[in-house]
């Protein structure tokens, strides 16, 4: 059958199962729209296009399938390059379709002219200038197989405005084959034999697991390791909800802001069991000093990522859940580690010394009061977003993720400006769930005009402001490294947040007492629409504990 350009979009956006569209229209992909408009194809309208990319992000990580957004050309492109970078940093599957200048202006410096794909080359797993419409199916169907396959990510496809509106032969076909594209799933058996006996002999292990197990699906196979070899685990931040918070064996997470008993196991174990990582640097701290005495197992999907920041003794590349399965059924025979006296000195570790902070009566609102409130009033239930910065660790910290897909956060590039756009993608992809967006009053600012996009959709997110009137863990920094000299951190001349969120026909609220915390929660979760909370809190309160930046992650400030 013969199809227009936009038209096959269309088509095969629905063969992929595609059911919302994040975007933001102009000259460039007018064709397109207008073909979404014809269809009826659900379609959130952002008020930025970053905010676009975010929200498909968004909904991505929750729901696990590819998210879609769709920006015109220049200003459009360029403006959603940080969203894709975002995906890219945590291996989220994301397609991108930008409008482009029709095929022969391009290189011309046409009006809203820009090379998006050169651009993006280095932060897309794939990326396609459309040249013959006739390719067009083939390149959409490669799109999608490339960004939710092997190390998922983000692929952008440029579509020149006249091909859109160019004829051509469709065929939308079943399958894809990509010779250069051949990723590994299956482990290799001889080491997955090794690491199985390694666990056998180990004395002191520890399950280090990160994105991959989510990405995968494989928390059930880790929960099932570390419970039946009597391993504690400690999960990165993409990683959270890899385990259950709750599960006596969970240390926490490792690293900058890391638990004790986390950072602590790490040092002291004879075998690191690492599943998807990479062994970011906030995780490892000073590299020659991270897990000193361990042997370590890598589990990755991504060949690359394998001895890339850490020597490692026994690599295995394949997927995450079925490298654990095969390890699970070599290691059935036995029942438990030899490492009694391990797991008594890790579990001491984890009572004696947790994470704390204290709310005394009439002291300043502290942040991890609400939200360890957020999590009591929602019975840890909620799908949490963050922003970055400060409330980004304390809500890691005290917002204990029990499933995975429950934390949306920008791990990778750090993405100020993600929290409520992610937000409100994970709302759309679960409209039944509770979400909650835990922002800074900096952060906030940079999408605060995706209100607007909450309100007019009613898409019911509430979004806890932690508002210290300062850039948080940058001015921490200052005061920590740089001698309290509060370089341009603070934000006096922020807005009224209440009055912001009545101005876009959301509700706002305000506290700035401890006891007031509790029972305005409970109004804005009964609220049915959007709804902003302006948490005054302590301006000088620091997330601990910390780890200065070039030491070893056992050297931590507010480890105590």
């Amino acid at each position: 059958m013969r199809l227009t350009g936009a038209q096959m979009v269309l088509a095969c956006l629905e063969a992929e199962n595609v059911e919302v569209i994040f975007g933001f229209p102009g000259g460039a992909v007018l064709t397109l729209y207008d073909e979404i408009y014809k269809k009826g194809f659900k379609h959130i309208l952002a008020r930025h296009e970053q905010g676009a990319a975010h929200a498909a992000d968004g909904y991505a990580r929750a729901s696990g399938k590819p998210g879609v957004v769709i920006a015109t050309s220049g200003p459009g492109a360029t403006n959603i390059v940080t969203g894709i970078a975002t995906a890219y940093m945590d291996s989220v599957p994301l397609i991108a379709i930008t409008g482009q200048v029709a095929t022969p202006l391009i290189g011309s410096d046409a009006f809203q002219e820009a090379d998006i794909t050169g651009i993006t080359l280095p932060i897309t797993k794939n990326n396609y200038l459309v040249k013959d419409i006739n390719e067009l199916p083939f390149i959409l169907k490669e799109a999608f197989h490339v960004a939710n396959t092997g190390r998922k990510g983000p692929v952008l496809i440029d579509l020149p405005k006249d091909l859109q509106a160019q004829e051509g032969e469709f065929y939308y076909p079943e399958t894809v084959e990509i010779s250069s594209y051949k990723p590994v799933y299956e482990g290799h058996a001889g080491q997955i034999a090794k690491a199985a006996d390694a666990i056998k002999k180990a004395r002191r292990p520890l399950l280090y697991a990160g994105g991959g197990v989510i990405s995968s699906g494989a928390h059930e196979e880790l929960l099932q390791l570390s419970k039946m070899m009597s391993i504690p685990a400690t999960l990165t931040m993409n990683g959270l909800g890899g385990v259950p918070y709750d599960y006596e064996y969970f240390l926490g997470m490792p690293g900058m802001h890391g638990t004790y008993a986390a950072n602590n196991a790490i040092n002291e174990s004879d075998l690191l069991i690492a599943v998807g990582v990479r062994f970011d640097d906030r995780v490892t701290g000073k590299l020659e000093d991270f897990a000193p005495r361990a042997e370590i197992i890598h589990i990755d999907i991504d060949p690359a990522e394998i001895g890339k920041n850490i020597s490692v003794q026994i690599p295995i590349v394949g997927d995450c859940k079925l490298v654990l399965k095969e390890l699970l059924r070599r290691l059935q025979p036995v029942e438990k580690t030899n490492a009694k006296k391990w797991c008594a000195n890790v579990l001491e570790w984890k009572t004696s010394k947790p994470l704390h902070y204290s709310q005394e009566p009439g002291d300043y609102l502290k942040p991890q009061f609400v939200i360890e409130e957020f999590y009591r009033l929602t019975e840890g239930n909620a799908i949490v977003a963050t922003d970055v910065g400060q409330h980004q660790m304390w809500a890691v910290q005290y917002y204990r993720s029990q499933k995975p897909r429950t934390l949306i956060s920008s791990g990778g590039l750090g993405t100020m400006g993600f929290g409520l756009p992610a937000a409100i993608g994970a709302q759309v992809a679960f409209p039944e769930k509770q979400v909650i967006c835990f922002a800074g009053d900096g952060s906030f600012q940079m999408n605060s005009q995706e209100l607007a996009t909450a309100v007019h959709y009613n898409i019911p997110v509430k979004i806890a402001i932690i508002n210290n009137k300062y850039l948080g863990m940058v001015r921490q920094w200052q005061e920590l490294f740089y001698g309290s000299r509060y370089a341009h951190t603070s934000l006096d001349g922020s807005p009224d947040f209440v009055k912001l969120a009545e101005a876009y026909g959301a509700k706002g609220l305000r506290v700035a007492k401890a006891e007031e915390t509790a029972a305005t929660i409970k109004k804005a979760l009964e609220i049915p629409g959007p709804v902003v909370i302006d948490f005054q809190v302590d301006p000088e309160e620091n997330v601990l504990p910390m780890v200065p930046p070039g030491t070893s992650i056992v050297e931590m400030i507010g480890g105590e």
